[in-house]
């Protein structure tokens, strides 16, 4: 087949918005980061990110979370440790982010290390969250098979044990990721993307440039 007649082929796009030259970073990449998320701030989700596991026997896996915290320790996102995810950090705490901000021509990659929140900080989280999103981290056993029928009666056992306040599930929790290196990426024409990354020393932040 030709690249004429192969519609994933032939689709392309050229990346002609900005630039990113290393005049251009903030002294640390938390600061760049947020400098970026608020230009983002107009787009869907734009604290939606990809987040890639791996198994303990090598299998890699990705779904998209909710960033829900950033400082200089690192990440935040909230989920079940029973999940796919969960159990994968539980043999293999190294993981990969990305944000994908396609309409700015932009994405972010973070490559670190995971490890779980305190009970306090995720009960202070998920006292926070909807009523139905607490009744729903209790109605699913996340990442196993089931029925739409199976979730409906367990949302619903769930709602009749808490008529009142929901506890926060012993399986239900998060995770702090603590950032190794982080990429920014603009696309650029004639993909000549810049790419320039953060890289973690024992005295701070070094920058370096990768070819696209």
């Amino acid at each position: 087949m030709s690249s004429s007649d192969n519609p994933w082929a032939a689709r392309r796009a050229e990346y002609s918005l900005a630039g990113l030259d290393e005049a251009d970073l903030e002294p640390d990449p938390v600061a760049m980061f947020r400098r970026w998320y608020d230009e983002a701030a107009d787009l869907p989700e734009p604290n939606a990110m990809v987040v890639a596991t791996v198994s303990a026997d090598g299998r890699p896996s990705v779904r998209t979370v909710l960033l829900k915290g950033l400082d200089h320790e690192g990440a935040r996102f909230f989920t079940n440790h029973g999940s796919r995810k969960g159990s994968d950090l539980a043999a293999n705490p190294h993981c990969a982010l990305l944000f994908p901000w396609h309409p700015l021509e932009r994405q972010v990659r973070v490559e670190g290390v995971a490890e779980p929140l305190s009970r306090a900080e995720v009960a202070a989280y998920f006292a926070g969250r909807p009523r139905g999103a607490q009744l729903g981290a209790w109605a699913s056993r996340q990442s196993r098979p089931t029925t739409r029928e199976e979730l409906a009666a367990a949302f619903a056992a769930a709602e009749a044990a808490h008529p009142g306040e929901v506890p926060v599930p012993e399986d239900w929790g998060g995770y702090l990721v603590r950032p190794r290196r982080w990429e920014f990426w603009q696309g650029r024409r004639n993909r000549m993307h810049d790419r320039l990354c953060y890289v973690a020393e024992a005295d701070g932040w070094r920058v370096e440039r990768l070819a696209p």
